[in-house]
């Protein structure tokens, strides 16, 4: 293997390739970036056994070769150099035995790893594949990661879910996250990706979700599936992102759902950046045994208030517009801010359907997204002083 290459041509395809490879610990084999001399390109390729990157980047060949290195060390070296100092020279000793990395008078030496540790990576399935676009894929995770459990033994709610449905003749694209104490819903309308989807819909653990939203760019992208795997390409084809499909059963979700449009629930309007701002203040006077907001409801304002042992007590009221029977209802302080943070309506409806079962989070410029928390059970605490006891 023999090539020249502009540094800034592939650092961007190393730090992507280094992203999904264990640092320190795992097998040597799943540490290694590969790097593939064909066609006039540079490949540079890399697995944790999962997930698989691979990009392909233009150089200056002059021996076709396949080395695999230490990735995260080539990775940090290259990082440190600088494009503007001279290009990198890049090949295998006589022996195969090492990769020489060159630039000016620098010189460097990473021992080659056993080239019967490389497997082939996944091939694009080129037939079904639909263009995408990468910052809206990138708004929808977004959307829905922080209500997917971190817990991978919790199998399906672990998960992203992406289902095709059919809604009042309409094709969508319904996609969830549950944890338990939190659900999450933006549907989308996509033709190509509802006829390309699986009837029964496709899981995408949590934990592949960040490295792939950092491989992620606004620009457009290719999708693809096949019967174990989901495929990302760019648009110009020259990097792939693979990540594999789990095969759990889904919550019927629909279920809960339903509820939000029983005729008894009560419904709460409210600024929503106002309720944010009070809901950051009462969070200072939460404890670990009290993180909550508790909400007195009347017809025109909201009360929302805290109190802790040893933080004190906050009261704010806010103009609010509210119909219904509950009169008190709390919330995990922290969770309802990061809920509301993922919406952009200046005001949101809060449906609530008990004071411990499912209360809906909905806003008027949020027509497609949809959150459900569950309330809190309300305790009463009385605090004593030496002198009252």
């Amino acid at each position: 293997m023999f090539l020249r290459v502009n540094r800034d041509e592939i650092i961007e395809g190393l730090q992507k390739s280094a992203n999904i490879i264990p640092a320190k610990t795992g097998a040597a084999f799943l540490r290694t970036i590969w790097l593939n001399c064909e066609n006039g390109s540079l490949n540079i390729m890399s697995t944790d056994s999962n997930l698989e990157f691979m990009g392909s980047y233009p150089a200056e060949i002059t021996e076709d070769g396949l080395a695999g290195v230490q990735g995260r060390a080539f990775y940090d070296l290259v990082r440190q150099l600088r494009g503007n100092q001279g290009e990198l020279i890049i090949k295998t000793d006589g022996e195969n035995q090492n990769v020489l990395v060159e630039q000016g008078s620098r010189k460097y030496k990473f021992p080659v790893n056993d080239p019967e540790w490389f497997q082939k990576f996944s091939s694009y399935p080129e037939e079904g594949s639909v263009f995408w676009s990468g910052d809206f894929l990138d708004e929808m995770i977004d959307k829905l990661a922080f209500c997917i459990s971190e817990e991978d033994s919790m199998e399906a709610i672990a998960c992203l879910y992406m289902a095709p449905r059919e809604v009042d003749g309409e094709k969508i694209i319904e996609t969830c996250g549950l944890n338990g104490h939190q659900f999450a819903m933006f549907r989308f309308v996509n033709d190509d990706i509802h006829e390309m989807l699986p009837e029964d819909g496709v899981l995408i653990q949590r934990k592949y979700l960040a490295e792939l939203k950092k491989w992620l760019t606004a620009e457009e992208i290719e999708m693809s599936i096949s019967d174990k795997r989901l495929f990302f390409r760019t648009g110009d084809k020259r990097e792939t992102f693979t990540l594999p499909l789990s095969y759990y059963q889904y919550p019927n979700y629909h279920s809960f759902l339903a509820k939000l449009g029983d005729d008894d629930v009560s419904r709460l309007k409210v600024n929503r950046a106002e309720l944010v701002d009070a809901l950051g203040r009462i969070h200072l006077f939460n404890t670990d045994s009290n993180r909550c907001a508790y909400f007195n409801l009347s017809a025109t304002e909201v009360t929302v208030h805290a109190q802790g042992q040893d933080t004190g007590t906050a009261r704010e009221s806010l103009d609010a517009e509210y119909a219904g029977t509950l009169e008190r209802i709390a919330f995990p302080t922290k969770n309802l801010i990061e809920i509301l943070n993922h919406f952009n309506s200046e005001y949101v409806t809060l449906t609530l359907t008990g004071t411990e079962a499912p209360c809906g989070v909905s806003g008027e410029d949020d027509p497609d997204y949809q959150v459900i928390v569950m309330p809190m059970m309300i305790q009463e605490e009385t605090y004593y002083t030496e002198e009252n006891a």
